[in-house]
């Protein structure tokens, strides 16, 4: 029974950087793996002693379908993270169940068929807004707007309602100064921070060095997986700071996140050996 399957999916819509790194270093440590894609029917995931989910980038196309592929694939080996976790992460309604739990995050609109943009804006008054889907991954459907752009933006939200859910938040505006700080936590530590820059529909991502959190920053990433219950093995929490210094979560990526792993080897190996251990 080969050890690990490393969950993609049959057409990537990038390439992975942290593919090769982990592949390499599991082989390395003497363990059998092999990529697996969540979307090939062909795939018998019993034959596995765990499942991690890596890249299964596409599955935003058709949540149901990857709905009830978690339920099968948790009945026949041990997936990871954990499938509470993964359930609870498809839909970014998940930033009002923190908020709830008082984690400071981006404030969100969540919209319908009968939401109405202007009145949102005419309330917050946000003068530069993102609009996306709930269920989205990378920069699917993700636009910045301008209150002088309503008539485009408030096209887009139709766009995106008719085949799923939208949500509206603040264009944060330290981001055009610092980028967002994305914290990558591996087998409960904070292992790293990157700083990435803004990604919209068409765009490009660009990350820096790994660094250590300063500590409101740490403060601010513990603050969010301590609202996480159900066990996690790898998770990336991505900050944004308010114009009062306060950090912001903007997601909590629990599903298929980049690690950067190959900027901070020490988190790599910290997996390997989690692996090791499951």
């Amino acid at each position: 029974m080969p050890d690990i399957a490393i969950v993609t999916c049959r057409v990537l819509p990038e390439p992975d950087p942290d593919e090769a790194p982990l592949l390499e270093a599991c082989a390395a440590a003497g363990l059998d793996v092999e990529l697996a894609a969540w979307d090939d029917p062909a795939v018998d995931w019993g034959r596995y002693r765990v499942a991690i989910l890596r890249s299964c980038w596409n599955y935003y196309q058709d949540p149901p379908s990857f709905r009830s592929w978690i339920d099968r694939v948790s009945a026949a080996t041990s997936l990871w993270n954990h499938p509470e976790v993964v359930r609870g992460n498809l839909d970014k309604r998940y930033l009002a169940r923190l908020a709830d739990l008082g984690v400071p995050v981006v404030p969100t609109r969540f919209l319908n068929p009968e939401s109405s943009i202007r009145e949102a804006l005419e309330e917050t008054g946000w003068e530069r807004f993102v609009i996306k889907p709930t269920i989205s991954a990378a920069s699917f459907m993700t636009r910045r707007f301008c209150r002088s752009e309503l008539e485009a933006a408030e096209a887009f939200v139709c766009e995106i309602l008719s085949g799923r859910e939208a949500m509206l938040q603040p264009y944060i505006e330290s981001v055009d100064r610092g980028g967002e700080i994305a914290a990558v936590h591996i087998d409960g530590v904070l292992t790293h921070c990157v700083v990435k820059t803004p990604r919209f529909v068409g765009g490009d991502e660009s990350v820096s060095v790994a660094f250590q959190p300063n500590v409101s920053q740490a403060a601010a990433a513990r603050h969010v997986m301590n609202a996480v219950k159900a066990p996690w093995l790898y998770a990336r929490v991505d900050l944004m700071e308010a114009s009062t210094g306060e950090w912001l979560l903007s997601e909590l990526e629990l599903i298929e996140p980049s690690l950067f792993l190959s900027q901070h080897p020490p988190a790599l190996h910290r997996l390997v050996a989690a692996l090791q251990r499951l």
